[in-house]
């Protein structure tokens, strides 16, 4: 049978008898756990050869000698030639020194295992009889996929030294579209402040039975949790020593005031980290088939919030200058509100009332539709449509019908709604 051990090599060290390419492999490996590697061969690979060269390794340039694993913790035999791996082997277990052997004579009395690593966890796979390297590495990397889809129990069971923060951006809501990373982590958390929007209501199925979930999600006109408390629960959890992950939808820095957030944490010395998720401003228009750049269309990307396209003197500057070039693409963010006031900033400052607008309400859920209609009759359409929140405004060329299609296509009149996603294959079918 074989026991398994976690052996810290950082600043010992390891000796490589043989410079082939297996020996390479395991140089790279050892480095990058912070040994000193020493190789005894006559000649060496290409990749040896480089460390060598740069000094990452020592090098002896010749045949193996037992006083060679003087100083040495651990002692690796690949010389491609059983006899001298044996008798590496050999002179190991006579000073105690564990070796590793990588010929077909045998293993030592230690083996390198096939590892991964998710955050602070190290995994590794040996055979416990015989040798089946590929086979180790096979098992590795399916436990390496369970790992980062959070679908293993990572979550600690000792408490912390320290709490940490990891503001997670959430995406736009299907828990396919969270990063591997943002998996990972939801599974390693003791606390989840959540938001109401992105995967806030699925992602349970992904969490410990022990993780803690605090709902904080806002509604249009309704912030029932408000941003300093927010900023408070962040901080007193993870001053308890828990690990705290900040659920937001989209992405924590694109509207998401992710940076105050980032801000209060440091402020009371908690470590924190921001993990990007995949932005409304980007996938919910992708979701209805509308590209926010296209090649000789648009080049170029406005976004920002409903809440400030219009602050006290009306639009911005820079929000108007976007919507009356028509090489820009306008994503508006919670706007369903104030979509009237900047549409009539936007015709009162010369933006053409033909100017494309598709609305997508609850993008990339069953119930998504789109509304397409123009700058002059937007107000109308998302009345007579019943437009609602969580919706995403696009105002630019791109929301024009038909953009992507290989044939032409009949628009359909000012303000018509499609429900679901809008794609080329359905409107051509």
């Amino acid at each position: 049978m074989t026991l398994l051990l976690g052996v810290a090599l950082g600043g010992r060290t390891v000796l490589l008898v043989g410079g082939g390419e297996v020996a390479g492999r395991r140089a790279r490996r050892l480095l990058d756990e912070g040994a000193r590697v020493r190789v005894v061969a006559p000649r060496l690979d290409p990749v040896l050869a480089d460390l060598a060269a740069r000094g990452r390794i020592t090098w002896t340039p010749r045949t193996y000698r037992r006083r060679d694993l003087r100083g040495a913790w651990l002692v690796h035999a690949a010389t491609g030639r059983p006899a001298v791996d044996r008798q590496v082997a050999a002179d190991c277990e006579r000073r105690r020194l564990l070796c590793t052997n990588a010929s077909q004579a045998g293993h030592g009395t230690a083996r390198l295992a096939a590892q991964t690593t998710a955050g602070d966890v190290a995994v590794g796979v040996v055979s416990a009889v015989g040798a089946d390297p590929r086979r180790s590495m096979a098992v590795r990397d399916g436990i390496s996929l369970l790992l980062a889809e959070g679908a293993l129990p990572l979550q600690p069971r000792r408490p912390a030294a320290s709490g940490s923060v990891a503001l997670v951006g959430g995406g736009p809501g299907p828990l396919d579209l969270l990063t591997v990373r943002a998996r990972r982590l939801l599974a390693e958390a003791d606390v989840v402040v959540a938001d109401r929007l992105g995967p806030g209501e699925a992602v349970a199925e992904i969490l410990g039975a022990r993780t803690r979930i605090i709902p904080v999600g806002k509604h249009p006109g309704h912030h029932p949790v408000p941003q300093a408390e927010i900023n408070r629960i962040l901080v007193e959890e993870a001053s308890a020593g828990h690990r705290v992950v900040r659920l937001k939808g989209g992405d924590p820095f694109v509207l998401g005031r992710g940076g105050e957030e980032y801000t209060a944490c440091l402020a009371a010395g908690i470590a924190v980290d921001v993990v990007p998720g995949i932005t409304s401003a980007i996938a919910v228009p992708q979701a209805a088939g509308i590209p926010v750049t296209q090649r000789g269309t648009a080049t170029a990307l406005h976004v920002v919030s409903g809440h400030d396209a219009l602050g006290p003197l009306g639009a911005s500057p820079a929000t108007l200058a976007a919507l009356a070039d028509p090489a820009v693409t306008t994503i508006v963010l919670m706007g369903v509100a104030a979509l009237p006031g900047l549409v009539g900033a936007a015709l009162e400052h010369g933006v053409p009332a033909a100017r494309p607008v598709a609305v997508v309400e609850n993008g990339h859920t069953p119930q998504q539709r789109t509304t397409r209609t123009t700058l002059g009759e937007a107000e109308r359409a998302v009345r007579e449509a019943g437009v609602r929140s969580p919706a995403v405004v696009v105002i630019g060329e791109v929301a024009r019908e038909g953009l992507l299609l290989p044939v032409p296509l009949t628009a359909p009149a000012a303000g018509t709604a499609t429900p679901g996603p809008t794609t080329p294959r359905e409107l051509i079918t």
